[in-house]
């Protein structure tokens, strides 16, 4: 089949990215930092360093691929600035956390905003959420792509009704806006250790800033576009997160969101009473279904690339007839499901978090070898303020490693014994299968492997 050689443009992979950072984390993390922090400037402190970061990493990211211009994000980008085996620990997370835990999240919130509605446990509304998602995205990319076309518009509309809502209706009394209560802010709340791990909240809540580095192969121009959607989807979301976290605790007193995963509910019934509120949860709960839609089809392609690599993945290289990667989707499917039934939202959140920086962390740092090593000189974007951007993400997300293995001992051990099985399964594969017939194979499906039709429905798109 010959190679599609249409590419989309810099808006619909700002669209990509924004897609992916408008998730779960921004509907739920804040009741979590409530639980803990009592100094609500500090708090709106955390969203504005989560964006800074976001920032930085998006500018980072967008010189690395740039300068390495192939799909695959940090399996790609580790491979080639260390060694494969960094890249396929790499891959190995994303395959059994980036996105698995991503899609348990939501999962795990969609049960806290409507199970009580339905009469169900939360397990159940989440586990039939994944298994829904998973089914609607096994049969066709057109199916799959409307599905989430409709999904990702109500997700942007309900942020713009929720944050001019908290906005025009007056503060509420007792919230940190209330004329009698006024906002507090104190220097001495940021130095405390579980500032730190509530900024692990913050930029989960952010993740997704580098989306579009996943598909540098599909747009075009990339030295051109690829930032401008990195940058322009990342700073975007970041004013809308730092503006609905303002219009969260102007109409809900703290001690009404401390330690609550259901946050959009419970200010909404606050401005629009109980009818309105649950409708709102249910609206949440449809954007928490497109934040599930979006990791399935996103995470099922890097499983499939991984499997195109690697013989042991081989089974779930395989398509369907119509190029879906059905194997792939209900692997990432089984592994959500198994995270649901075993493990606690903030669990999970702590646990995929200290995986998911350490490998950004490594990422970032990757700049530094590429500019000494004038690695792909000639055709880059190269970013501004280097090396004072990075310092600034390197800072940030290095103290928040360090603080979750002090604070968070068992999460942080959960993460290392998952690289652990991953760099076991790394030697298995070295072992178990010679490195000459991996070559071979490798060579025989880069002459005869399909395009990827979502690749060309996207560009279809654009197009038109």
């Amino acid at each position: 089949m010959p190679l599609n050689q249409t590419k989309i443009g810099w808006a619909t992979a700002a669209a990509i990215v924004i897609a992916n950072m408008v998730g779960t984390g921004v509907f739920t993390t804040l009741g979590f930092q409530l639980a803990s922090l009592q100094d609500m400037g500090a708090i709106l402190l955390l969203w504005v360093i989560g964006g800074v970061v976001a920032l930085a990493g998006a500018f980072t990211y967008a010189e690395i691929a740039t300068r390495l211009p192939k799909s695959g994000g940090e399996y790609h980008f580790l491979s080639r600035i260390y060694h494969p085996f960094l890249g396929y620990l790499s891959g190995w997370v994303s395959i059994t956390v980036g996105f698995a835990a991503a899609i348990a999240l939501a999962a795990m919130a969609i049960g806290s905003y409507v199970a009580k509605f339905l009469g169900w446990s939360g397990s159940s509304v989440a586990m039939l959420s994944i298994l829904f998602v998973a089914l609607v995205h096994s049969f066709d990319i057109k199916q799959s792509s409307r599905f989430q076309n409709i999904l990702t518009g109500m997700k942007v509309l309900l942020v713009l009704v929720l944050i001019a809502s908290g906005f025009l209706l007056p503060a509420a009394a007792g919230s940190p806006f209330d004329h009698a209560q006024g906002l507090s802010f104190s220097w001495s709340s940021i130095t405390e250790p579980i500032y730190a791990v509530s900024l692990v909240y913050v930029i989960y809540a952010f993740s997704g800033w580098n989306a579009a580095a996943y598909l540098t192969d599909e747009i075009r121009q990339p030295k051109k576009n690829l930032p401008k959607a990195l940058l322009g989807g990342t700073l975007l979301v970041s004013l809308l997160f730092i503006l609905l976290q303002v219009a969260f605790l102007r109409q809900a007193p703290p001690d009404l969101l401390a330690g609550k995963v259901e946050v959009g509910q419970v200010v909404a019934e606050l401005m629009y009473g109980q009818t309105g509120g649950r409708i709102v949860s249910f609206m949440i709960a449809g954007l928490l279904i497109a934040g599930i839609s979006a990791m399935i089809w996103v995470g099922s392609r890097v499983t499939r690339a991984m499997a195109g690599d690697y013989q042991m993945w081989q089974y779930f290289a395989r398509d369907n007839q119509t190029g879906v990667p059905v194997r792939a989707i209900w692997l990432q499917a089984g592994i959500s499901v198994f995270l649901v039934t075993t493990s606690s939202f903030e669990q999970v959140l702590l646990y995929s978090g200290f995986v998911l920086q350490l490998f950004t962390i490594l990422t970032v740092v990757g700049l530094f070898v590429l500019r000494r090593r004038k690695i792909g000189e000639e055709n880059c974007w190269r970013g501004p303020l280097y090396p004072w951007v990075q310092f600034i993400f390197l800072f940030f997300n290095v103290i928040v490693l360090l603080f979750l293995l002090i604070d968070k001992p068992f999460e942080s051990l959960l993460g290392m014994l998952n690289l652990a099985a991953g760099a076991l399964s790394f030697a298995w594969e070295k072992w178990r299968y010679k490195p000459a017939e991996v070559e071979a194979r490798t060579k025989k499906e880069a002459k005869s492997k399909p395009v990827d039709r979502f690749v060309k429905t996207s560009a279809k798109k654009v197009n038109t």
